[in-house]
């Protein structure tokens, strides 16, 4: 999977534009970093991730995803800048409802539901 990645998804764009993989002279190579040579289980939305565009603009950043094993991320959910995804992780927010993760947050193993909002003042 080094000289080539399909990206089909916006799931696969996201393990692309992460630290998970360095460019070496036109090929991407897992970074060094990774303990593990797998990549993360990553499962997007279809609503709130489908598009390009749309996908973008919910990361401030992309997150940091060298010790991720699998994401799933379902509903209106957004990241700050400087997140980072451990181990498993689940966000869903129920319809209505939003998820803000807030930058710099570091998520390891846990399950995010319901409605987190959080503002500036």
């Amino acid at each position: 999977r080094s000289r080539f990645l399909p990206v089909k998804k916006t799931s696969d764009l996201l393990l692309v534009m992460s630290n998970l993989y360095t460019l070496d002279h036109g090929s991407l190579m897992m970074s060094p970093k990774r303990m593990f040579p797998s990549t993360p289980l990553v499962k997007l939305g279809e609503n709130n991730f489908k598009n390009v565009s749309a996908f973008l603009s919910r990361f401030g950043s992309i997150p940091d995803l060298l010790e991720l094993d699998h994401i799933t991320v379902s509903g209106d959910v957004t990241f700050g800048r400087g997140v980072s995804l451990r181990g498993t992780v689940i966000i869903i927010a129920n319809h209505g409802d939003r998820i803000d993760i807030p930058a710099g947050a570091i998520l390891e193993n846990k399950i995010v539901s319901g409605n987190l909002r959080i503002l500036d003042h």
